[in-house]
């Protein structure tokens, strides 16, 4: 039997209440407080607010347009219905505003923060995260972490003059760690945020310590988990990979993609509406805990995935990651990665850039050039450099099995 909670009546009546009255809440980010690069550019207007400028600059570079041709968990298989990155996406800005609307939270900064939360992220999804991260820790000593690659993109490579409190939330979504308690650590300033993301490039752990800035960033974060946790098992589902049962998951937070979406939200508002955090009650919380360890055990360490990831696309990925950087370091201005790469970022970013990127190290550019592609886009450029390779990603067609 479908479980769908609801709000208690006497929480939608305040919030009648306090929409009457034109409550505004004291713990919402304010535009008026944006904090820029350049103060002095990209100055809001009454049609383009501070945190709109931040969605608008994020969706026109054209890495926004690759989420759509990036693995979201399932890389191997043809089907129109499974998540790619681009829904991911869009499902955690809609979950998040949501939230966050309620709550009478800055929904503009929401959706900026949510929209660019993955824009780092590799082909392959985790699992390619996993296999760079290796590769450029072997080379430099340094750690790979697509949300940290995410602000690197939005605020290195292509200098956007993005909003610190965006940049923040975005480094601070790790969808992997649950909390039953998101307190936002206030900051507003950059040095404070190259700091952090300094420490994460440096130090093992210094990501997993990153906590939001804004309430925001921290509605962001959750809504990370739960725009997942039931998409994947959909997905999964779909796929023949995740079979559906009785577990004591179910029985607070639902087991299905429409059930948890809606009864983590209705949780989350009843117990955090006009406090300065957000919290959900502990049921929730090792229902939601336990729900993600599950999908870990029977669908993220699905073997036959992992035995391709391990046997085919690890080996292309070291493949591929030398030869670029033997590009690089041999300075060959007519190979890939200068032209298609290094050449596409300084045509595109000419005209508000003046950041030097073919000075950054060769491995920093090689990363970049890696963490930007799709996956089809990945294994095309292996079979560019390798016609005779003996590595090949084989994809589960549309009608090679029931889908």
């Amino acid at each position: 039997m479908p479980k769908y909670d609801n709000l208690s009546e006497e929480l939608q009546e305040r919030i009648r209440e306090d929409r009457k009255k034109h409550w505004v809440n004291p713990f919402a980010f304010r535009d008026e407080d944006v904090v820029r690069r350049k103060m002095n550019h990209d100055r809001a207007n009454l049609w383009r607010p501070a945190f709109v400028r931040d969605s608008e600059k994020i969706m026109h570079i054209p890495y926004y347009n690759r989420y759509a041709d990036k693995t979201q968990v399932f890389s191997l298989y043809k089907n129109d219905d499974i998540s790619r990155r681009s829904q991911h996406v869009q499902l955690v800005s809609r979950i998040a505003r949501n939230i966050g609307g309620v709550l009478g939270l800055n929904t503009d900064l929401i959706e900026a923060i949510a929209l660019g939360h993955d824009i780092g992220h590799t082909p392959f999804g985790h699992a390619g995260e996993r296999m760079l991260g290796e590769l450029y820790f072997e080379s430099t000593g340094r750690y790979f972490n697509h949300n940290i690659h995410s602000a690197r993109v939005l605020d290195t490579i292509f200098p956007l003059n993005l909003s610190v409190q965006t940049l923040d939330g975005i480094i601070c979504h790790n969808g992997e760690l649950e909390l039953k308690e998101y307190r936002p650590v206030k900051y507003s300033d950059f040095p404070s945020f190259d700091k952090k993301m300094s420490d994460c490039y440096i130090r093992r752990g210094a990501v997993k310590e990153l906590i939001p800035a804004t309430l925001e960033g921290c509605v962001v974060r959750v809504s990370d988990i739960i725009a997942y946790l039931g998409k994947d098992r959909q997905d999964a589902i779909k796929l023949g990979l995740y079979e559906e049962t009785s577990s004591g998951t179910g029985q607070s937070i639902g087991s299905t993609n429409a059930e948890i979406i809606n009864n983590m939200t209705v949780n989350i508002l009843e117990n955090s509406y006009g406090r300065d955090y957000l919290r959900m009650d502990d049921e929730y919380f090792q229902a939601f805990k336990g729900g993600k360890k599950e999908n870990y055990e029977r669908i993220y360490g699905n073997r036959k995935l992992e035995e391709v990831y391990h046997k085919q696309i690890h080996p292309m990925f070291e493949l591929v990651y030398r030869r670029l950087l033997g590009e690089m370091k041999a300075h060959d201005r007519n190979s890939v990665i200068y032209t298609h790469h290094i050449n596409y970022i300084k045509g595109l970013t000419r005209y508000y850039s003046d950041f030097p990127y073919e000075e950054c190290k060769a491995e920093d550019i090689v990363v970049d050039y890696m963490a930007s592609m799709t996956d089809d886009y990945f294994v095309d450029l292996y079979h560019y450099f390798f016609p005779k390779g003996e590595y090949k990603v084989s994809y589960t067609g549309y009608f090679d099995r029931r889908q």
